[in-house]
C-alpha cells in the first residue's frame, strides 16, 4: 500500500517539482560523498617532479642540475632512495629565477614573463559544442604555461564549473555567493574587486576565478540593466569582463578563460576582453558542422559588439584539433580539410585521443599531476607529447606578440 501511495504521489507530481526533488536527492548524496572522500580539511596538492622532468621543463640537462645541487646553487632538491632528486613546482620557479640571473643572455627563456610595455594576453577557449575538450584545453594550457614560468590567471566562466572542479574546488559546496566572476561584473552595489575573488591553487603560478551556477545571473540581469539604461561607457555589459581583469592585470602574464558552451552575454564579454581566441574542434563531421554554426553566430556577435563601440582586436585566432586519432582515416581527412580551408590558423600539433588523458580526468587530475606509471608509461608519454606540442605552439604565439 505504501508503494502504491508513493507511486500515486509521483504521478501527480509536476515536472518542475520532480526535477527539484531529484536535484535535492542528488545534491545531498554528493555532499555525503564529498564529506567521505574529501573531508573539510582535505585539499588538492601537486606531486614533486623528478630531476629529469625538471631538466626538460627548465630546458637544461639533468647533469647540469646535478652539478648545481652538488655546488649548493639554486634550490635544494629533496633526495630519495638511491639519491634520486625531486623538486616541487615552487622550487622549479626558484630554479628559473636562479638560471635567469646566472645566465642573463638566456633570461627570457628561463623567465618568459611579459616585460614593461608587453600587453597582458587574454586567451578565450570557446566552442558551444559539447565534447570538444574546451575545459581540458584550458586546464592543460594554464598548467603548461605555469610550468614554463608564466604567471597565469584561469577564469572559469562556465556555470557548470568543470575547470574549478579540476583545480580542486567543488562548485556546489566550496564556492559561495558573489565568489565567481559575476561578483566583479554585476550591476548592483554588491559588486566586488576581482582581486578579492581570485583564489590560490595547488598549482604554483596559477590563480583561479572559480565558477558555479551563479554566473547565470549575468545572463538574467543584463537584459534588465540594458532596458533600464543603467549602462554607460565602461559599464556596457560587454566591457565588464575586461574592466574586471584590468584590476589585476599587473599580477599576471596570461589569462586563460574557459567560456560557457553558449554564445550569451558572458561569452560576448570574454570575446571583447580577449587578445586571442582558441576554438577547439573534434575532427568528426558533426562537430565540424556545429563549428560552422558557431563561427557564423560568433561573427554576428562580434559585429554587434563592434557596432556598439567594442574593440575585437585579437592578436591571433587558432583552431585546436582535440581528441584526435591520427590512425583514423576519416578523421585524417577532416583534419586535412580544415588545414586546406584555414591554413596556418589551424595549429600544426594536435591533441591525440588518449586513455591516459581520459583516465587522469576521472580523478580530476591532468597528466602533469600524475606519475608516469599511473596510466602506463607509453600511453602517458605519447599523450603528454601531443599536449606539450600544442601548448608549445601557443606559447610561441604569445612570445611573438611580445616581439620575442
Amino acid at each position: 500500500m505504501a508503494i502504491l501511495a508513493e507511486n500515486s504521489a509521483t504521478m501527480s507530481e509536476t515536472a518542475s517539482a520532480r526535477i527539484t526533488r531529484h536535484a535535492g536527492i542528488l545534491s545531498g548524496q554528493l555532499r555525503s560523498l564529498a564529506t567521505t572522500l574529501f573531508p573539510p580539511s582535505a585539499s588538492k596538492s601537486l606531486r614533486s617532479f623528478t630531476s629529469g622532468e625538471v631538466a626538460r621543463i627548465a630546458g637544461v640537462s639533468d647533469g647540469y642540475l646535478r652539478q648545481l645541487s652538488l655546488d649548493g646553487l639554486g634550490p635544494t632538491p629533496a633526495t630519495g632512495i638511491g639519491g634520486r632528486r625531486s623538486y616541487t613546482l615552487g622550487q622549479i620557479h626558484e630554479l628559473r629565477e636562479y638560471l635567469a640571473t646566472a645566465r642573463p643572455r638566456e633570461a627570457m627563456e628561463f623567465l618568459p614573463r611579459r616585460r614593461p610595455g608587453d600587453k597582458l594576453q587574454i586567451i578565450t577557449v570557446a566552442n558551444f559544442k559539447g565534447g570538444s575538450a574546451k575545459t581540458t584545453t584550458a586546464l592543460y594550457l594554464s598548467q603548461y604555461l605555469a610550468l614554463a614560468g608564466f604567471r597565469v590567471l584561469a577564469i572559469d566562466l562556465d556555470p557548470q564549473a568543470s575547470l574549478s572542479a579540476m583545480f580542486g574546488y567543488q562548485p556546489e559546496f566550496d564556492i559561495g555567493a558573489n565568489e565567481t566572476l559575476y561578483g566583479a561584473i554585476r550591476y548592483d552595489e554588491h559588486r566586488r574587486p576581482l582581486r578579492e575573488i581570485v583564489r590560490p591553487t595547488y598549482f604554483d603560478g596559477i590563480g583561479l576565478v572559480p565558477g558555479n551556477l551563479e554566473l547565470m545571473e549575468f545572463e538574467h540581469t543584463t537584459p534588465r540593466a540594458m532596458v533600464e539604461r543603467r549602462e554607460r561607457g565602461h559599464d556596457l555589459f560587454f566591457r565588464r569582463v575586461a574592466s574586471a581583469i584590468d584590476q589585476v592585470a599587473d599580477e599576471y602574464d596570461v589569462v586563460v578563460i574557459d567560456c560557457p558552451p553558449q554564445l550569451g552575454y558572458l561569452t560576448m564579454g570574454a570575446l571583447n576582453a580577449a587578445t586571442a581566441m582558441l576554438v577547439t574542434i573534434h575532427p568528426q563531421m558533426v562537430d565540424v558542422a556545429s563549428m560552422s554554426q558557431f563561427l557564423l553566430m560568433t561573427s554576428d556577435l562580434m559585429s554587434v559588439i563592434e557596432e556598439a563601440g567594442g574593440r575585437l582586436d585579437h592578436d591571433f585566432i587558432r583552431y585546436v584539433i582535440t581528441r584526435h586519432d591520427p590512425n583514423d582515416v576519416p578523421e585524417a581527412q577532416i583534419v586535412a580539410l580544415l588545414r586546406t580551408l584555414f591554413g596556418s590558423d589551424v595549429l600544426q600539433a594536435t591533441v591525440w585521443k588518449s586513455t591516459a588523458i581520459a583516465n587522469a580526468g576521472l580523478t580530476k587530475q591532468s597528466l602533469y599531476e600524475l606519475e608516469r606509471g599511473a596510466v602506463g608509461r607509453g600511453a602517458y608519454d605519447r599523450a603528454l607529447e601531443s599536449v606539450d606540442a600544442v601548448n608549445a605552439e601557443i606559447a610561441q604565439l604569445l612570445k611573438k606578440v611580445w616581439g620575442r
